[in-house]
């Protein structure tokens, strides 16, 4: 092994020991040790009965059925704080392909391997004792790790049977630690993908989660697909197979979303730009008009970023997260060419999108580009972008920004909160974002004063065309561009 085995870790094992019992290292803290890889996290496995570990170690939380003791060791390092030691256990049926009906406690570190999930899984490591540095190994899993070989602990079909998550921890652990699917494995995979139903969409979340953030994510989003897994846990990605683009794309919409994660990951961006570049184009398939180079998809943006909230509801991701992904998706279809936006456009830009989030969309843009197949060398846009987002940042560009507020204005001309307070604000912050000088106290009132003498009719008028001013970076330019190029 080339990792060593942490200080706490060591103390954990030799403790029981000591106390005369056995203690094993298992799961995937052994398979991550054999690998050459640092551990994630650490487990212990243990003869010692549940209230037995816990009188070997009084600070701990003991709060399941399954016979898991969790000790605080006191480390600093968060993934050391906390050291799982549970009973060597086997497991009844699972009738709910979810949980096991019933758990018993087990005497032997074999019969506790034999109900883990993968053979590389299934290896138990002693580190002290008269059996100091023995690895018991009765599936073969170092074989396996070796052969970089991923497969499953006896009848394949048994193991998926029992929990229907495995199908996708699975797709997951193969893209982690690149490794290939056994082939009887990968059968049993296609076979039972339809049991993924019955698995709490929470579980499938975090599963996907740790698929997105792996440095293979695409290919894990392809491997979902070919072993019909996909349909359970992002179906609306599936809309896009098959369909292809214009004269922009080599690829169809499915491949070039697969691409455009694939650049994120490799970039390792966060979380939430990776989702948003796989989802960005989710909504084309529907909006698609014509064939060929001439293919258009008008507001697909807008489309997506409704689908996108639709799917990450069903995988209950939290909703503010939901809306930023959707907020990245229906902002992603900007145009900007060096000249031809003014700084006026540029705050509109900003309000629009929200400053706070420019740094992502730039990256789903480059994403999007990469994933294209023909990306444009466009560095300098981009760069010409920033340089006038840096430009204007201090400028307002939200009503909170306005040296008058709704309160301010309502004391000014004496009147109660009404429809009439927004328009009117909403005119004033037009007024600003072209010509940021106009910001001033004196001003306002005075503009404020003006505004308010108009008629209803008037006032309707002059707000509804402040609040639908359309944005520079998709006016008459845009739409130009859209044409000539049938996007």
């Amino acid at each position: 092994m080339k990792t060593k085995i942490p200080t706490e870790v060591a103390q954990t094992t030799s403790r029981l020991t000591e106390a005369g019992f056995q203690a094993y290292l298992v799961g995937g803290c052994v398979r991550d040790l054999i690998i050459g890889r640092e551990p994630k996290d650490w487990d212990v496995a243990t003869d010692a009965l549940p209230e037995e570990i816990q009188k070997v170690f009084p600070d701990h939380v003991y709060e399941n059925r399954f016979g898991t003791v969790a000790v605080k060791t006191g480390s600093e390092d968060p993934k050391l704080k906390i050291i799982e030691i549970t009973t060597f256990r086997i497991e009844g049926v699972y009738t709910d392909h979810r949980h096991p009906d019933e758990v018993k406690f087990a005497k032997t570190i074999k019969e506790d391997l034999a109900r883990r999930d993968f053979t590389v899984n299934a290896i138990a490591y002693r580190p002290e004792g008269a059996a100091k540095g023995e690895f018991v190994d009765p599936w073969g899993g170092e074989e396996d790790i070796s052969g970089r070989v991923l497969r499953t602990v006896g009848v394949p079909e048994e193991r998926f049977t029992e929990d229907a998550l495995r199908l996708v921890r699975a797709v997951r652990f193969s893209i982690e630690l690149d490794f290939e699917l056994d082939m009887n494995t990968r059968r049993a995979i296609e076979k039972l993908a339809g049991t993924l139903e019955a698995i709490a969409k929470e579980r499938i979340r975090d599963e996907l989660i740790k698929i997105l953030l792996s440095p293979r994510a695409a290919q894990g989003i392809i491997l979902l697909e070919e072993l019909d897994l996909l349909k359970f846990v992002l179906p609306e990605l599936r809309e896009g197979l098959g369909v292809d683009q214009n004269l922009h794309h080599i690829y169809t919409v499915f491949e070039h979303s697969t691409r455009a994660l694939d650049y994120a990951a490799k970039e390792q961006y966060s979380l939430l730009v990776r989702l948003a570049s796989l989802l960005h184009d989710i909504g084309k398939p529907s909006t698609k008009r014509g064939q060929g180079k001439t293919a258009t998809f008008y507001g697909h943006e807008v489309v997506g970023a409704k689908m996108a909230i639709r799917a990450l509801d069903t995988l209950h991701f939290p909703k503010d997260f939901i809306e930023q992904v959707a907020h990245l998706v229906r902002c992603h279809m900007f145009y900007y060419n060096v000249g031809e936006v003014t700084e006026a456009g540029v705050r509109r830009f900003l309000r629009r999108v929200g400053s706070e989030y420019v740094d992502d969309l730039m990256k789903i843009r480059e994403a999007d580009r990469i994933g294209s197949g023909v990306p444009k060398a466009v560095p300098y846009k981009s760069r010409h972008l920033l340089f006038m987002i840096d430009k204007v940042k201090a400028d307002p560009i939200s009503p909170k920004m306005l040296k008058m507020n709704g309160d301010d204005l309502m004391a000014l001309l004496r009147i109660d909160p009404s429809p009439k307070v927004g328009q009117i604000l909403a005119i004033l912050l037009d007024e600003v974002l072209k010509d940021p000088s106009l910001n001033t106290k004196e001003y306002l009132k005075g503009r404020a004063l003006e505004l308010y003498r108009m008629t209803e009719g008037e006032m309707s008028g002059l707000a509804s065309t402040s609040r639908e001013r359309k944005e520079e970076f998709e006016s008459g330019v845009e739409e130009e561009m859209k044409k000539k190029h049938h996007v």
